[in-house]
């Protein structure tokens, strides 16, 4: 059985009177791509935020391993989890959230020089990841100049060009259409988990999850399922 990469343990998370997380446990398997699916306000995103040390739980902890060691995310204080958040995770959202005013390869190569990368370098590595998926002779492009798959791809480029061992992505595919989804999941499986990352993805769409190789249904704040995929990108072994 794989190592785990991420183990949370009986995370709970309130907004007010609003119940967002309610004592929730979940392991993730380093290499496997985990789906998160719920209707909305299931608590699906508010969980990735937790597990991504974005958000603080009111209860409960999250663990993270790494070649480097493990570390307590939940211990960590903000500006721990921000370096952390910057270092090991990347981080695919559905607008994208890139910067309009900058080209594909500014935006992929901002992430490294915030590492303290120069420029030159940095932007040698996001060349290379843009070629890797599909958008040599695209490099100079603003965002708005880019079809939506295309601005998705630069901003896998962008989780993974520092190196990234785990991906988390909320609903990566729910602005594009069904053939212009279809790509781009497979273009984020390819970078992660054909590479020996991990992926974890929330979304609502029952194609989507299906591409992972393990599913997890929540709902009222609570996970209520588990599902295993065998596909061609992804294979857990049970």
């Amino acid at each position: 059985m794989s190592s785990y990469v991420i183990e949370a343990s009986g995370l709970s998370k309130s907004f007010g009177s609003t119940t967002a997380l309610a004592g929730v446990d979940l392991s993730v398997r380093t290499g496997e791509s985990l789906a998160i699916m719920g209707a909305s306000g299931s608590g699906k995103t508010t969980l990735l935020h937790c597990l991504a040390g974005i958000t603080a739980p009111d209860t409960g902890t999250v663990g993270f391993r790494s070649g480097a060691g493990a570390v307590v995310v939940t211990g960590l204080s903000e500006r721990e989890r921000s370096r952390l958040r910057r270092e090991a995770f990347g981080f695919v959202f559905q607008q994208g959230l890139l910067i309009p005013e900058l080209t594909a390869i500014e935006n992929v190569a901002l992430a490294l020089m915030l590492n303290g990368m120069p420029r030159p370098a940095a932007e040698g590595y996001a060349r290379g990841w843009l070629a890797a998926l599909g958008l040599a002779g695209m490099e100079e492009r603003r965002i708005g100049q880019l079809s939506g798959g295309q601005a998705q791809r630069v901003a896998i480029a962008r989780a993974q060009v520092t190196g990234a061992s785990v991906v988390f992505a909320d609903e990566p595919t729910g602005a594009l259409d069904s053939h212009t989804s279809a790509e781009v999941m497979t273009a984020l499986l390819d970078s992660t988990t054909g590479q020996g990352r991990t992926l974890v993805v929330v979304t609502h769409d029952a194609e989507v999850a299906a591409r992972c190789s393990r599913i997890v249904d929540m709902r009222d704040g609570r996970i209520v399922g588990e599902r295993l995929r065998r596909s061609p990108e992804a294979e857990v072994t049970a």
